[in-house]
Order: C-alpha cells, then structure tokens, then sequence
C-alpha cells in the first residue's frame, strides 16, 4: 500500500467520508445493498484535508501531464475539487453536466473549452464508471483531448476497470478500496471477519446481499 493511499484513507474514514457497516449494509440510489459508504464532499468542510486533497491532485497532474491546458470537474461532486485544482494550477476550469441543461444555451459543458485543448477530468469517486466515463465522451464529442482522469477514491469494480480500459482513459486515484479495508483493519475499524464480506460484496456488488 502506497503512503498516500494509507493517509488519505486515514483521513476520509476520519471524517466519517467513508463508513463500513458489514452488518448494516446501506442501499445506494441504484438500489444495491452496500457495506460501504462514500461521500467525499465532506472533506470540503475539513479545511486542512481539503487542502490536503488539492494538493495531492495537483501534484499528480504536474507529474503526469505537465502539458494539461484545462480541468474539467464532473459534475456535482468534483465541480468544487476540480476548480480548488484548476486555481493551485493556475488553469482554465470547466465542469460537466450528466446531461445537457433544459433551457438556455443546453449546454451539458459549462465553461470555455475550445476544441483540441488538453484536458485532465477531476472526479471524486468511481463506482461503475459510467457517469464518469460519459463526462469524458462529452469533452471528446467537443473536440477536446482527455489527457486522463484522476479521482480521490475508487472501489475497484472490475466492470469500472473494465469500462475504463475499453474508452481507453487513464485512471489514477488518490485511495483504493483496498487501503481503506487495510486501515480499517488496523485500526480495529472491522475485524478480520469482515473482510470476507467486503471483498465478496466488491466482487458483484449488483446481486450482493447481507449474509449472502
């Protein structure tokens, strides 16, 4: 496990951005029943772990794409991250609607992005992939190049691993499911019993139930 990867999962499961209950499993929008919980807004209230954040991001976009000319954030969790980063940066920001806005202009980019600019996407979690993966195809539709995205945490799914190798756009996160398991477990957060189910969930989250 990287440092950074064990300092953020630290600091989100913390702040309570992140909660495991394998024994109270939460239901997401989608319907699934999940032993885990992410909700990395939070850390926009905690001053030092938001600054800690942007400046783990930004770090990473100098190291890997010192020629990025945008950022875009995807739209509502990064949009507030994404424009922390674009201004340590000193860069254009834009954010990207799940669909297109029913009135006015009907954009679904909000901002000044011009065609053939190079863009790194902020996300702040992925799940499946698909609503970020679709903000990507919208700046591609635009003209624009997507250098690849980097986002706060991921659960790992293989459908999103899957999804992402097939669009053919670079992941890379700040957290992994994995590391919060790991500083879970160490810090007495689960027991070793619970991770049987974690990982099992993790597996097919979609058909997953408690006691499965």
């Amino acid at each position: 496990m990287k440092i950074i990867e064990k300092s953020v999962a630290e600091k989100l499961l913390k702040i309570k951005a992140i909660k495991l209950q394998p024994n109270n499993p939460f239901t997401w929008a989608s319907g699934w029943k999940s032993p885990i919980y992410c909700d990395n807004r939070k850390t926009l209230s905690y001053p030092q772990i938001r600054n800690y954040v942007k400046i783990e991001l930004t770090r990473l976009i100098l190291e890997m794409y010192p020629d990025v000319e945008v950022i875009a954030g995807v739209a509502t969790g990064a949009i507030a991250q994404g424009a922390l980063v674009a201004d340590a940066l000193g860069l254009p920001f834009v954010y990207v609607r799940p669909t297109p806005k029913g009135h006015g202009l009907e954009n679904m980019i909000e901002g000044d992005l011009r065609p053939k600019q190079k863009v790194v996407v902020i996300e702040d979690l992925i799940s499946t992939g698909g609503s970020s993966l679709k903000a990507v195809e919208a700046i591609r539709n635009d003209g624009s190049e997507v250098l690849g995205m980097i986002a706060i945490f991921t659960y790992g799914f293989p459908v999103s691993i899957q999804k992402f190798a097939q669009a053919k756009v670079k992941l890379t996160t700040l957290c992994t499911y994995d590391a919060v398991l790991s500083v879970a477990l160490s810090t007495n957060y689960i027991s070793s019993d619970d991770i049987d189910t974690l990982q099992e969930w993790r597996k097919e989250p979609s058909v997953w139930s408690p006691g499965k």
